[in-house]
């Protein structure tokens, strides 16, 4: 008589026991299914839960010239916050963050003329909670909608051992396209104006020094210069500037397109990590600088918080934050009226290009 086997455990069981759920991973898609598909257009050739996403390049055969603009970027410790905040107030702080990384991503090739096409996502975690992730991709298919982008795919990770527990991570990647006659930056020239566009709060940078000088401080605290939680303020999504330049796509349901303005703009610099001195530099020809009029815009009061509280010097407020400038377009002096024109909402001459190199700061 033949001893009889062990049973074979179940290996799903056995997963979870060492702290990966597929389940929960299933569930997940489940909740983001419908905020995903929202985002398809006819572009989009596969399904949710595809090995790989399907776009059609069709599209691009209307084009002369096109050229494939990629980038890759994370959320970095904002997502820190927004693990502390949870839902705070009724509004769920997971979604933002799902903002905020499309919107960075959509940022960045604009920066070089480019128009968002899809996006893949990446979410990682200590343990997966279904309703985390789904906030987080439903915001993410929020701003690929109002970009007309597709969320054409994605992973979701849980790594236990990796991550502290209660941690998690967002990343993503965007692909977008520009002919190449429009690509950008044109070459600037001294005498080429700065028009500052304003920042929704530090977006993504410099949140490990935030998360520092205010640890300990309730999200729920209202400092009197900023009358608002700092759950508010510090939370608030990264801001695309798309349809604010690229007014080819429409801009909201009922209404038509604007005409874009890159064509009348030189370059575009996005204040990210770096802020003014790093990026500025990035989109200027060899023997031109920028000098910038530090008080020809009003820069919000989180920042002179952040630098009272930290005592940093000037020269590291403006390599660290954006001081409430999220986009810089270089403009011809002949050009400037026509695209301020142009933007709907208010934004300020900070500055000029001039011969030498880097970013000078002076007084206005």
């Amino acid at each position: 008589m033949t001893n009889p086997q062990p049973p074979i455990p179940n290996p799903q069981s056995a997963y979870a026991t060492a702290g990966v759920n597929i389940d929960a991973g299933n569930r997940a898609v489940t909740l983001m299914k419908d905020a995903v598909k929202s985002t398809y257009t006819p572009a989009v050739l596969s399904e949710v839960g595809s090995f790989g996403g399907l776009f059609s390049a069709a599209a691009l055969k209307g084009m002369s010239d096109p050229v494939l603009v990629g980038t890759t970027d994370g959320v970095g410790t904002k997502v820190a916050l927004a693990a502390s905040a949870g839902r705070y107030r009724g509004i769920d702080r997971y979604r933002g963050i799902g903002h905020d990384i499309v919107n960075h991503c959509i940022n960045d090739i604009l920066v070089q003329g480019a128009r968002p096409l899809f996006f893949l996502d990446y979410i990682a975690s200590s343990r997966l909670d279904p309703e985390m992730v789904a906030e987080i991709v439903t915001g993410m298919a929020e701003a690929c909608r109002a970009a007309g982008c597709a969320l054409l795919g994605g992973e979701t990770a849980e790594m236990p051992g990796v991550y502290h527990d209660g941690h998690f991570d967002v990343a993503g990647t965007l692909i977008g396209v520009v002919n190449r006659p429009d690509l950008l930056p044109r070459v600037a020239r001294p005498g080429d104006k700065l028009l500052g566009l304003a920042s929704s709060g530090p977006h993504t940078n410099g949140y490990s020094l935030i998360r520092r000088l205010f640890d300990g401080v309730p999200l729920d605290h209202i400092y009197p210069e900023l009358g608002f939680p700092l759950a508010d303020v510090l939370l608030a999504p990264h801001r695309s500037y798309l349809t604010l330049l690229d007014g080819r796509r429409k801009m909201g349901d009922g209404e038509e397109p604007v005409p874009s303005l890159l064509s009348s703009v030189v370059a575009l610099a996005h204040l990210t990590g770096g802020g003014f001195l790093e990026n500025l530099p990035r989109v200027l020809p060899e023997g031109c600088g920028v000098r910038i009029a530090r008080n020809s815009w009003p820069v919000p009061p989180l920042f002179p918080l952040l630098q009272r509280l930290s005592n940093i010097s000037d020269l590291e407020m403006y390599r660290v934050f954006n001081m409430g400038i999220g986009m810089v377009a270089i403009v011809r002096p002949e050009h400037l009226a026509e695209v301020q024109a142009g933007i709907p909402e208010e934004t300020w001459v900070i500055g000029e290009v001039v011969e030498g190199k880097g970013v000078t700061l002076v007084e206005s």
